[in-house]
């Protein structure tokens, strides 16, 4: 009498061997996510956004880690032009940029002479 009635309580649990296993599985994504891949995203966009604003005039830092002023931007091309000192000129990829130390207004044209 006894025996039986504990074979049918071990045969039950047997029978669904998933329906432990699906919240704790379920909670172990939504940390993930919230730890590890909306954090990184959000570095991601921001970076992106930085490189968009970079303009003449800012001095920036390079993942190489030097640290130049922009001279020149062109709108159509991923690369911009960086005054190390002045007489050394780089071009640089813009995505290889890790920080804009110092933000400028934006540097003005010099007008044309005749």
């Amino acid at each position: 009498m006894f025996i039986t009635s504990a074979y049918a309580q071990s045969s039950s649990a047997l029978s669904d061997p998933f329906s432990g296993l699906l919240i704790p599985m379920l909670l172990m994504v939504v940390i993930f996510y919230f730890l590890v891949i909306r954090p990184q995203s959000q570095r991601q966009k921001q970076h992106r956004e930085m490189v968009e604003r970079v303009r003449r005039g800012d001095t920036v830092v390079t993942s190489g880690g030097f640290v130049g002023k922009v001279a020149r931007v062109a709108d159509n091309s991923d690369e911009i032009e960086v005054d190390l000192n002045d007489t050394l000129k780089v071009r640089v990829l813009k995505s290889t940029l890790i920080d804009v130390r110092s933000k400028s207004e934006p540097v003005k044209d010099a007008p044309a002479t005749k």
